[in-house]
C-alpha cells in the first residue's frame, strides 16, 4: 500500500470521519455569513432599514428574548424527529429571515422576522452540537475544540470581508452583505443535506417502546450503535410503558445549567466590559481595543485544539475546573489594576487581562461541552442539551448587565467578579461529583424514577 498523504492524516485527526468533516465545513460556512452580519447588523437597521438608537435597541433585545426558547425547542424536537432534516429545516428558516429583513423597514415586521432569526439561530447551535456529539462518540471534546477553531476562522473571514466591503459605504453594500448572511445558512442546509443521519438513542428508545410485543425493531433502531446506550439487561428489565426523561424535572441539571449561564460571562467581559472599561477607566491608546478582540481570535485558533486535553474524561473535565477558576481571579485582579500607573502599565494589565479571560473562555468550553453531554441521559439527550442551550441565552441578555455593573462600582467591581466567577467554579465542580474512580455521580436518572 502507498504511503499516507498528508491530506489523509489530517481527515484521520477529525473525529466523526466524514460527516464530522462536512459538519465543520457546514460550522465554517455558518460564520462566515455571521460574521458578514454581526459586523454590520447595527449599520444596516440605521442606515437601510431607518430606525432610531432606541428602536435598534427594542429590536436587539426583544428578538434575543425571544431566541432564548430556541435552545429547549431545538433540543426537545431533536429527540423525536431525524436530526439531519431538522437542521436542514432550522437553516432554510435562518435564510428566510436574514432574506426578509430587506423587504420591510416597518419596526414591527422587522421585530416579527428578527424573533424568527434569533430562534432559528439559537436552536441551530443546539442541533449542530448535538450532531457532533452523536456523529463524534468519545472523540466529542476533541471535536468540538477543532469545531471551535473553525467558528473563529470563520468569524475572522466573514469580519474581514464586511470591513473590506464597508469601505464604499453605501446602503447597497449593508443589503449585499445580508444577502451574503442568507446564503451561507443555504450553503449551510446544502452541505448538511450531504450528511447522514446520526444514531440517536431517544429515537431508538421511542421505535422500541412503540413496538408491539414479539415485532421485530426497525433496520434503523438494530443497526444503529449509540457509545452510551444502556446495557442489554437494563432494557430487557423495562417492558412496561415509559415516558422519556425530562430535564425540567432534573433539578440537579438546572442547577448545572444555572451555574453555566453564569461562568459563560467571559462572552460579555470581551464583547461589552473589556472595550468599555479600556476606553473609560484607563490611561491606555483606544487604538489597544481592536487589538485585544484580534488577540482572543488568535489564541482560540492556536490553543483551542490542544485545550480538549482538559475534558477528555468527565473526571478531567471536572478536575479542570480550579484552573479555570485560577484563570477568572487573574483577569479580574489584571483588569482592575489597569487603571493604576503609566499607559504603559495599562496596556499590559489589559492584555494579560484578555489572555486570562481567553484562556477562561477555552477551558470553560471544553469542560462545559463534555460536562452537558455526560450528565444528559442518552434517551433524551437533545431535550437535555437544549435546556442547557438557555445558559448561553440567558447570558447574552444578563450578561451585558452584570458585566457593566462590574464597570460602574469600578477596580472593587472587577476583583467582585473574578472572586465570583472562581466561586461558581467551585460551586460546580461540587455539584458534579464523582465517586472517586473517575466516574461522575449524577448518572442518568432512569424513566421510572420520573
Amino acid at each position: 500500500m502507498g504511503k499516507p498523504t498528508r491530506r489523509t492524516a489530517l481527515s484521520d485527526r477529525i473525529p466523526g470521519g466524514r460527516d464530522g468533516r462536512r459538519m465543520l465545513i457546514v460550522t465554517f460556512v455558518d460564520r462566515i455569513g455571521s460574521g458578514l452580519w454581526g459586523a454590520t447588523a447595527t449599520l444596516y437597521f440605521t442606515f437601510a432599514a431607518g430606525l432610531s438608537t432606541a428602536e435598534i435597541g427594542v429590536l436587539l433585545a426583544v428578538s434575543g428574548a425571544i431566541g432564548i426558547a430556541g435552545p429547549p425547542l431545538g433540543g426537545l424536537l431533536a429527540d423525536r424527529v431525524r436530526l439531519r432534516p431538522l437542521l436542514i429545516t432550522v437553516q432554510l428558516v435562518r435564510a428566510a429571515a436574514s432574506s426578509a429583513l430587506l423587504t420591510t423597514t416597518d419596526l414591527r415586521l422587522l421585530l416579527a422576522i428578527a424573533s424568527v432569526g434569533s430562534l432559528g439561530d439559537r436552536a441551530a447551535s443546539v442541533l449542530t452540537k448535538l450532531y457532533a456529539t452523536r456523529v463524534a462518540g468519545p472523540e466529542r471534546v476533541r471535536y468540538q475544540a477543532i469545531s471551535r477553531t473553525a467558528m473563529n476562522v470563520g468569524w475572522a473571514v466573514g469580519g474581514l470581508a464586511a470591513a473590506a466591503a464597508l469601505t464604499g459605504g453605501t446602503v447597497t453594500v449593508y443589503r449585499w452583505l445580508l444577502i451574503g448572511d442568507a446564503l451561507s445558512f443555504v450553503a449551510s442546509a446544502l452541505f448538511t443535506l450531504g450528511c447522514a443521519e446520526p444514531p440517536s438513542a431517544s429515537r431508538i428508545a421511542a421505535a422500541s417502546a412503540s413496538a408491539e410485543p414479539g415485532e421485530s425493531a426497525s433496520a434503523e433502531s438494530a443497526s444503529a450503535t449509540v457509545e452510551s446506550a444502556p446495557a442489554p439487561a437494563e432494557s430487557a428489565s423495562a417492558p412496561e410503558k415509559t415516558t422519556a426523561p425530562n430535564p425540567w424535572r432534573d433539578r440537579r441539571y438546572l442547577a448545572y445549567t444555572a451555574s453555566e449561564a453564569v461562568l459563560f460571562l467571559d462572552d460579555s467581559v470581551f464583547k461589552v466590559g473589556l472595550p468599555l472599561w479600556a476606553v473609560t477607566a484607563t490611561s491606555t491608546p483606544h487604538q489597544l481595543v481592536p487589538l485585544l478582540l484580534v488577540l482572543n481570535n488568535v489564541l482560540v485558533v492556536l490553543f483551542q485544539v490542544p485545550f480538549a486535553r482538559f475534558g477528555a474524561t468527565p473526571h478531567t473535565a471536572r478536575t479542570s475546573l480550579w484552573p479555570l477558576a485560577g484563570a477568572f481571579l487573574v483577569g479580574g485582579a489584571a483588569l482592575a489594576a489597569s487603571t493604576v500607573g503609566a499607559p504603559w502599565f495599562a496596556a499590559a494589565t489589559l492584555v494579560l487581562a484578555a489572555t486570562a479571560f481567553t484562556v477562561a473562555e477555552m477551558l470553560h468550553a471544553t469542560i462545559s461541552w463534555e460536562l452537558s453531554v455526560v450528565l444528559a441521559p442518552p434517551t433524551a439527550q437533545g431535550a437535555y442539551l437544549g435546556v442547557h442551550g438557555l445558559a448561553q441565552a440567558v447570558q447574552r441578555s444578563a450578561g451585558p448587565l452584570a458585566v457593566t455593573a462590574a464597570i460602574a462600582v469600578g477596580p472593587l467591581g472587577w476583583l467582585g467578579l473574578g472572586a465570583g466567577l472562581a466561586a461558581m467554579c467551585g460551586a460546580q465542580r461540587h455539584l458534579v461529583r464523582d465517586r472517586g474512580d473517575g466516574a461522575l455521580s449524577v448518572v442518568p436518572v432512569t424513566v421510572s424514577e420520573h
